[in-house]
């Protein structure tokens, strides 16, 4: 294994451009790479080579990489304190992903429940989407991360990239460093309108910026049991009670839990105080988001820049992996 002599830890993760942006990517990704800009090295790339596998249409691929740097920006990513940048910007990864096909097994990518999960809610099996955990691998060991935020479910994707990188170090000799999940217990899988766990996939996602009118939509029709308002209500099975948790303060939510026990109380009035909390909660990034969306040249310019800062970082990886394999042929 190779160890690091960084003081820094080396904190990398991407998101992926297929739609708007949503709670679950706030509360599950975003705040937590947010936070770890402060004391670590960050990476925070937007992955549309992924994103790839699920939307084929160009314009929208297009709007939807700017929309997800701008939401970034303007939930607190500063570029200054990290490397931000666009997968497809940094082409060493397309090359690195080839390299680590050759030492992968097919019997490693068959056990990856992501590509089964997906197939079995109607996607197309294209090989992009079977070989994803091999890209992001790439993604990984490109930078020679140390940490990856990840929630729970997510752990088999830095355990295939440990795999991976420890055929080639087996094979090739030490080049990359075994990149560890950071998994933050108290980080619980943020559910959906439906109950299940918050997705695009679902169609069950509260978008971070959306319209007043579409939030206060949405938060009203989250799905409820059919509990008499006079009734007692279990806050541990509720799903709006879930969401409120995620914004109140202990008192706020002991207040909740109560009036939730006591009955008398109905749902309305629960979604009624959720929708003012994610109202209140986002407010200023709103305006934030506003005034970037009219600086659409000055981000562009600004992942530019982050991407020549994190091929900086890449060719040299990239080139320590091609001696080792031998792709550089050539005596200097």
């Amino acid at each position: 294994m190779v160890e690091s002599t960084a003081e820094r830890r080396r904190v990398l993760s991407g998101i992926q451009p297929s739609g708007q942006l949503h709670l679950g990517n706030y509360f599950a990704m975003m705040k937590r790479m947010i936070e770890f800009q402060a004391h670590n090295e960050l990476f925070c790339f937007i992955v549309n080579y992924h994103a790839l596998t699920t939307v084929q249409d160009g314009k929208t691929l297009r709007q939807g990489t700017v929309d997800a740097a701008m939401d970034f920006l303007a939930l607190g990513l500063d570029p200054e304190q990290s490397i931000f940048w666009v997968q497809s910007d940094v082409p060493e990864v397309t090359e690195l992903t080839w390299i680590l096909s050759c030492v992968t097994s097919m019997g490693l990518l068959e056990r990856c429940h992501s590509y089964k999960d997906k197939i079995a809610r109607g996607l197309i099996p294209t090989h992009g989407l079977f070989a994803y955990p091999v890209l992001m691998a790439a993604d990984i060991l490109l930078y020679q991360a140390h940490l990856i935020p990840v929630g729970k479910d997510q752990k088999q994707h830095v355990e295939v990239t440990r795999d991976i990188a420890e055929r080639f170090n087996n094979v090739f000799g030490d080049t990359f460093v075994l990149p560890e999940p950071a998994i933050d217990p108290d980080v619980a899988v943020v559910p959906g309108l439906d109950g299940q766990k918050m997705s695009k996939s679902y169609g069950n996602t509260i978008e971070i910026f959306s319209d007043e009118k579409v939030l206060r939509k949405k938060v009203m029709g989250i799905v409820t049991d059919p509990t008499p308002v006079e009734a007692p209500k279990d806050p541990d099975k509720c799903t709006v009670f879930a969401l409120y948790r995620l914004f109140a303060t202990p008192d706020e939510l002991a207040d909740l839990d109560r009036r939730y026990r006591a009955g008398g109380m109905g749902y309305a009035v629960a979604k009624e105080m959720l929708f003012e909390k994610i109202r209140t909660y986002f407010a200023p990034y709103r305006q934030r988001r506003l005034e970037l969306a009219a600086q659409r040249d000055a981000v562009e310019q600004l992942l530019a820049r982050g991407a020549e800062k994190a091929r900086a970082i890449a060719r040299p990886t990239l080139r320590k992996a091609r001696r080792k394999t031998g792709l550089e042929y050539v005596r200097s």
